[in-house]
Parts: C-alpha cells; structure tokens; sequence
C-alpha cells in the first residue's frame, strides 16, 4: 500500500481504524514479546510489504515491494540483507501485496506465491497470484530472471473490485484464501485446489471477521496456526484440532502483544514453527526492524 509515510497519517491509521475483533479474555499470550533482529535499512526494501520464509533457503526469507516498484523478490537474511534478486520476467508490478511459500502441484517441491492482490481504487476486476518452484540461492548473489512461472487469475464474487493484501496457503490441503483489507468486516476467499492456470476462478467467501485493515496472514508449516495482522495487532487461531477454517475463525483469536511498527505489513511464520518474524516498510523519522516473536 502506498501513503505517505507522515507522523500524523501514520497515527491516522493506528487511531482510527482500531479493530473489533475480541481477543480472547485472561489468556497468556503463546508467544513471547517481539524482539529486534536488525533495523531495515536497505533503500531496495522501503516498500516491503511481503515476507514469507524460504523452504528451500533454510534461514533466509523472501521478500518484496508494493505498488510501483519493480517485479522483484528478494531473498534477505535476518539482518535485513539482500542475499539475492529474482526477476519475474514480462512481468508489472501493479501492487503485489503478500507472499507465501507452500505447496504445489509436485508434491516433492515448495513453491512461491506473489500475491497481485492490492487495489487501492477499486479499480480492477481481476486479481492474480504467480506462482513458482521456490528456486535456490546462488552463493554468488547474481541477479536471476525467473521465466518459468504460472498465473493464477480470478475474481472476487459479483466482480467486486475490492482491495486487499493478505494471502495464506494451506500446505495440507494446497488452497489458497484471501483476505480483504478496507471492508468492516473484512472477508476470507477461499481459492479450493485443484484449479485452473488457464481460466479465471471465482472464488468463494468462506469467512467474515469483524475487524479490518488486515495487511498480512501466515499460516505455519504443520497447518495448525494461523496468524494475521493490521496495523496495530495480531491475531492468532490455534488450530490443533483439524476444524474447518470456516468454523476455525468464528472462534475469537488470541492477540498477541505487538511491538508497535510505523507502517508494518508483512509476518510470516518461520520454517520450524517457532515463532514468526515481523517488518515494516521504512517510515519518515521511524526505524524500522525485523522482529522475532519466539513461541512458547
């Protein structure tokens, strides 16, 4: 998403669309406070608005930008280090919003879904995620042009044109749900595997959660615990017990205490199910950091 990075508009968005969503009462958090790992200051990332862990890159994450800048992932260390460029090729930008890596067609391999999902205006009718076998880092640091990857095309029912920016992948099951952002309550869509590269897919809504301005969902490797975020907190359904997602989320979330980020839109679960990282894109007159939030 893009806003200008301003004192007074990022309160804006703190105070003013604090969420509805109950927590659940008297709970101990399962998780521990966030804690810094690095400060973010490589000018390629001051957009990040997906972070997703590698599978095939043990330690390191993938990463992009919103809106306007190029079609580019980046894999980056937890010191906020580009450790490689991967060009998406014939490609625009148009406002990639989340990033998850997941399973896929070949059972034996992950893959790596970009999310063109965001649509400040309400402007466009179709959505799309690309997705490709997650590639691995050369040493080298070259920049590579990813050439091999399938399009995922699909509208939302009655072809609302409706902004959104978070996407999770159910690694069991391979469907793939959006959330939307601006709406109250914003609205999980379920993409059901196995579908189509070659049509568009309507996609159908599988919950509404009395919230809004979620920027970013995860769900962990095991399938058991999904988290999502605005920004101001982070809600997380534990899911140890197999249910439905559309039964899981009528439950009320835990929240997790949040370290307050200046414009934070991005978390994803680390590979082992320890805990998940946070980051935010690079504020006027804020730092910004790569946070940890260790499980219990």
């Amino acid at each position: 998403m893009n806003m200008k990075n301003t004192p007074a508009s990022i309160l804006f968005w703190i105070v003013a669309f604090l969420p509805s969503c109950v927590p659940k009462e008297n709970s101990p958090s399962a998780f521990f406070a966030g804690k810094k790992l690095s400060e973010l200051k490589e000018k390629k990332l001051r957009e990040v608005s997906g972070l997703a862990s590698s599978a095939s890159n043990p330690g390191l994450l993938w990463a992009h930008n919103d809106k306007g800048n190029d079609a580019e992932v980046y894999l980056i260390d937890e010191k906020c280090n580009i450790r490689q460029t991967f060009v998406l090729a014939g490609i625009e930008n148009r406002d990639w919003e989340d990033i998850a890596v997941g399973s896929g067609p070949d059972s034996t391999k992950s893959y790596v879904y970009i999310g063109e999902i965001g649509d400040n205006d309400g402007a466009y009718p179709l959505k799309y995620i690309y997705r490709f076998e997650e590639p691995l880092n050369d040493p080298t640091g070259e920049k590579q042009t990813i050439r091999d990857f399938e399009t995922i095309t699909f509208r939302l029912p009655n072809s609302r044109r409706i902004d959104s920016e978070a996407l999770f992948i159910d690694s069991q099951t391979k469907d793939v749900y959006i959330v939307t952002k601006r709406e109250s309550p914003v609205h999980v869509y379920q993409i059901k595997y196995p579908y189509s590269t070659k049509d568009t897919l309507e996609v159908h809504e599988t919950a509404a959660l009395p919230t809004t301005e979620i920027v970013a969902a995860d769900l962990s490797p095991d399938g058991h615990g999904l988290i999502m975020k605005n920004y101001s907190h982070i809600y997380y359904w534990n899911n140890t017990t197999g249910k439905p997602w559309s039964e899981l989320l009528k439950d009320r979330p835990e929240e997790i205490p949040y370290e307050p980020e200046p414009q934070g839109e991005s978390l994803t679960w680390a590979r082992d199910g320890s805990g998940f990282y946070t980051i935010s894109e690079i504020a006027r007159g804020y730092k910004s950091y790569l946070y940890f939030y260790e499980r219990k």
